[in-house]
């Protein structure tokens, strides 16, 4: 009950922090799904549109998020002037799953799914340090429901899911969705091809930024183009 307790309380702050803009008119609840299957925060027509290239078992995307959601909510995409589009960079099964679970439901739900899981990556990421080999094994299961459900259990994601209010039906239902994964998986596909080799990545207007992966380097760079 702890862990959902503490999931909670990092899911008020973020929607706090994406009801903010609203209430002043701004645009942080204003959610789009492109063709690809991604999501974008704010003001369609932003004059800077960021892309960040993230991984649910990667510790410095987490980082990022801890560091970079407030900043960029509040003083960049409420006044309308970016736009946050977040792509996939699929790094291993634990991570697909991880994915399929924030891009589960209505588009609205994305961006608190996916702060429930970067938030609360450094407690249910430990079973990855001390997995068995059968663990391991069943992460591995080529059979998707299998598999994903495996994965689910071991790691908390179905009391993630619960503090988000799905329930078991609509949560088994999209483990076992093929076509959203085929769609992550061409997302990482897409990513590499753009030159996106580690994460967190970015791109500002389309372009990938190189040497670029926390948040000190990056505020400078869309600073820059305002």
């Amino acid at each position: 009950m702890k862990a959902v307790s503490t999931i909670r309380a990092g899911l008020l702050a973020a929607a706090a922090l994406l009801t903010t803009g609203a209430a002043s008119g701004g645009w942080n609840q204003t959610v789009a799904e492109t063709a690809s299957g991604t999501h974008v925060l704010g003001n369609p027509a932003a004059k800077v549109k960021l892309t960040t290239f993230v991984s649910y078992t990667c510790p410095h995307c987490a980082q990022f998020e801890t560091e970079a959601e407030a900043p960029l909510r509040l003083s960049y995409v409420a006044p309308g002037k970016l736009s946050i589009e977040v792509r996939h960079v699929v790094r291993d099964p634990v991570d697909l799953t991880a994915a399929m679970l924030t891009n589960c439901g209505a588009k609205e739900k994305f961006f608190l799914n996916h702060a429930a899981f970067m938030r609360g990556q450094s407690r249910w990421i430990a079973p990855m340090g001390a997995a068995s080999a059968a663990q391991q094994q069943r992460w591995r299961n080529p059979d998707i429901g299998q598999r994903n459900r495996a994965i689910a259990s071991d790691f908390g994601f179905y009391a993630i899911m619960a503090s988000r209010g799905y329930d078991r039906t609509s949560f088994d239902k999209c483990l076992t969705d093929k076509a959203m994964e085929a769609r992550l998986m061409k997302q990482s596909q897409e990513a590499v091809a753009l030159g996106v080799r580690s994460t967190p990545g970015f791109a500002i207007n389309g372009t990938v930024l190189v040497g670029t992966n926390e948040w000190a380097l990056l505020r400078p760079q869309l600073d820059a183009r305002f």
